[in-house]
């Protein structure tokens, strides 16, 4: 059971005593006697648990970042807030959208549910939109026949020990970093069967998709240490959670609170 589940659970579980008190047992009790501990628990947490649930399922929700997989933008342990309400308002637990605000873009950074297995939050950059040509050849982006601008942004050390070559990346007038690995391969070693494999050709240095109706291709900016579109196809629009924006704590390194790019 996930925490937004449990969530609704204690939700509706405070909300019932609530009600029940109000309409039945309040009226029974002798005027001025003390309210038993599971009515006065349950009325003291209804509220806080109420402002919390409609916050995190409408407005924002917060996230831990499990993986290098988007460094150097966004780092192991970096705590970040993502916007629900920007992608759409979705009703709680059904995840069904129910009022259309905006469609993520190309160079967004989306959290979305894992389409292998929906109990699991993923974070990566959209590159592609739904009907783009993707292509990744020789470690160049290209969308749509043209290819996405890359400036060389000298080298990056994590992981103490480990260089990799950054670059700065740039979809319209928005840039962002990304790392490429010299010897790593330009197509990962294997990929998975997904919906949609068919609109994907992959040969030994390059591949290429079309992205079908309602999905989305996305990557990670550390590109040779990201398992992402490449390796298991496209993200519905039913899956897409939010768009991270702000970086809120860093345990080991507080500097980076309030940071993202």
């Amino acid at each position: 059971m996930n925490f937004a589940m449990i969530l609704f659970v204690l939700l509706v579980v405070t909300g019932v005593v609530v009600v029940l008190d109000r309409v039945y047992f309040a009226k029974r009790r002798e005027t001025g006697a003390k309210e038993p501990w599971w009515i006065e628990y349950p009325k003291s947490f209804f509220p806080v648990i109420l402002i919390v649930f409609l916050l995190r399922s409408f407005l924002v929700e917060p996230f831990k970042i499990p993986s290098g997989s988007m460094i150097p933008t966004l780092q192991i342990g970096d705590f970040i807030l993502v916007n629900k309400y920007t992608c759409g308002a979705r009703l709680p637990i059904l995840n069904t959208k129910v009022l259309e605000v905006n469609r993520p873009q190309r160079g967004d950074v989306m959290v979305f549910r894992y389409p292998d297995d929906p109990s699991l939050d993923y974070i990566k950059r959209v590159v592609g939109l739904p009907g783009d040509k993707v292509s990744y050849r020789d470690k160049r982006l290209w969308i749509n026949g043209e290819e996405v601008p890359l400036k060389p942004d000298g080298e990056y050390e994590f992981d103490r020990r480990t260089f990799a070559q950054q670059f700065v990346e740039t979809f319209g007038q928005r840039g962002h970093r990304i790392l490429l690995e010299e010897r790593a391969p330009a197509v990962p070693p294997f990929v998975k069967q997904f919906p949609f494999r068919q609109n994907c050709t992959y040969n030994t240095d390059s591949m290429s998709c079309t992205v079908p109706p309602d999905h989305y291709f996305v990557m990670g900016d550390n590109r040779d240490n990201s398992s992402d579109s490449r390796v298991w196809g496209f993200v519905p629009d039913a899956n897409i959670v939010g768009k991270a924006f702000f970086i809120w704590f860093n345990f080991g390194e507080p500097r980076r609170i309030g940071s993202f790019q």
